[in-house]
């Protein structure tokens, strides 16, 4: 693709980036076709293709992008499936991050969707606002079809109730079961540890039974995603440093082997943690550092090997989170553990198409999102699968609500396999749980 940016334009190194990006695109098309907007809407300008299309012109301008551009950028889910399909290597995730950049910066939303972008920023990154939010939400969450058309969906994934705050997202030390084989942190994560706390202890238990050290360490928590991909830059580099200061003082105190993270959609942003600070000078190479031990809990226990599990053959249905397959290119590890742990990993129909869940696109593009969580249902369905396991909080939260069958994080079964508790969902699940 050929670009018309001025040498004062590519001094920025956003754009010298991002005209790179363009360059290696030959808009062969291959894309439209694994993209799950174009694949509901089919127009072009919801296509990856299309989208590359609007933020070359945009960042050519130089100026503030239109509506209808926004309306298209602002549809991508993120899910990155077009970085799979594309024969060229075309790095859509930097350049639609620069878009969304650019945008926040240079166009003016209306204001309720402005105060609503804001508040979902602020307050799905900080789990002690998150947990007040989702109570004080709960009463209302019967009126949602009465509520203004903004706020159902918010309403709608608003849980009946939420749990008590987990003992194990405090910050502390996990020791190995046995001889220590490995010495990691956990990544805590944010909204998370609010709507699932059973996950990181499940991931902890699972670890420290393998022989891994776990740290959760001071003042590690949000990755940075859920801002970042709002276009909020500097606060998505905020708990970004923060994340990095509180592991390399890990790093410094006592060895890391490695940085566990069990919500793939965090793993991603934290991988690339190097790329987002590769032009700061005070943390450019401890970013680099941190990227290079961030690993999925699925990578790490395919490391340390899983003792014989006791999954009775029940057939689960693995949906493989968007920023799993497409942002990490992790495939073959949590259906192998599964396996290994003694379930029967069956794979999903249409795999490759997002469950509209994608941070917080549910909640700003319901519409969309709806459609693509009917269809991932489904295709689920059509599996004859007695559980759904995934590796993203965002995917599960987006299916459990509309699914007769448990779904539950792949950690959470490997734990249940192999000695631990049963998972909340499934216990729920009388007929899956007396197997």
């Amino acid at each position: 693709m050929q670009t018309d940016f001025t040498p004062e334009q590519l001094a920025d190194s956003d754009t010298a980036q991002s005209e790179k990006i363009l360059r290696a695109c030959v808009h062969c098309g291959f894309c439209t076709a694994t993209c799950p907007t174009y694949v509901l809407l089919g127009d072009e300008l919801d296509g990856p293709r299309g989208r590359i299309y609007l933020i070359k012109n945009m960042l050519e301008a130089g100026a503030a992008p239109t509506a209808e551009t926004v309306k298209h950028i602002d549809r991508c889910l993120s899910c990155l499936a077009c970085m799979t399909t594309c024969p060229s290597g075309v790095n859509y995730m930097h350049l639609v991050d620069h878009g969304r950049r650019w945008i926040e910066r240079h166009y003016r939303r209306p204001w309720p969707e402005r105060l609503l972008r804001r508040v979902l920023g602020a307050v799905l990154s900080r789990p002690p606002w998150f947990r007040l939010a989702l109570l004080a939400a709960a009463p209302a969450r019967k009126l949602a079809p009465l509520a203004p058309a903004r706020l159902r969906p918010l309403l709608a994934l608003t849980p009946a109730s939420v749990p008590a705050p987990s003992p194990a997202d405090r910050p502390q030390v996990f020791p190995a079961e046995g001889a220590r084989r490995m010495r990691a942190a956990l990544l805590p994560g944010c909204a998370q540890q609010v709507v699932a706390p059973e996950i990181n202890a499940a991931t902890i238990r699972l670890l420290t039974r393998h022989g891994c050290e776990v740290v959760v360490a001071p003042g590690s928590g949000c990755c940075g995603a859920l801002t970042h991909h709002l276009g909020r830059h500097q606060p998505a580099l905020a708990f970004a440093r923060a994340n990095i200061d509180a592991w390399e003082r890990v790093r410094a105190e006592g060895g890391l082997d490695a940085i566990v993270v069990n919500a793939s959609g965090c793993g991603t942003m934290v991988k690339d943690y190097g790329f987002l600070f590769r032009d700061d000078p005070a943390y450019a190479e401890r970013a680099a550092r941190i990227s290079a031990l961030a690993r999925d809990v699925s990578e790490v226990m395919t490391s340390l090997g899983l003792r014989q599990g006791a999954g009775g053959g029940r057939r689960v249905a693995y949906h493989s989170a968007c920023s799993l397959q497409h942002g990490q290119k992790i495939h073959r590890e949590p259906k192998a553990l599964l396996a290994a742990a003694g379930f029967a990993p069956v794979d999903i129909p249409e795999g490759h198409l997002c469950c509209g869940s994608a941070g917080t696109y549910n909640l700003l593009q319901s519409d969309l999102a709806g459609r693509l969580r009917t269809r991932k249902l489904a295709n689920i369905a059509a599996t004859g699968a007695e559980l759904v396991a995934a590796g993203n909080v965002g995917c599960i939260t987006q299916l459990a609500g509309g699914s007769a069958i448990p779904v539950v994080h792949t950690v959470e079964l490997l734990d249940w396999a192999t000695g631990g508790p049963i998972p909340p969902a499934v216990a729920a699940s009388a007929s899956v749980a007396a197997r």
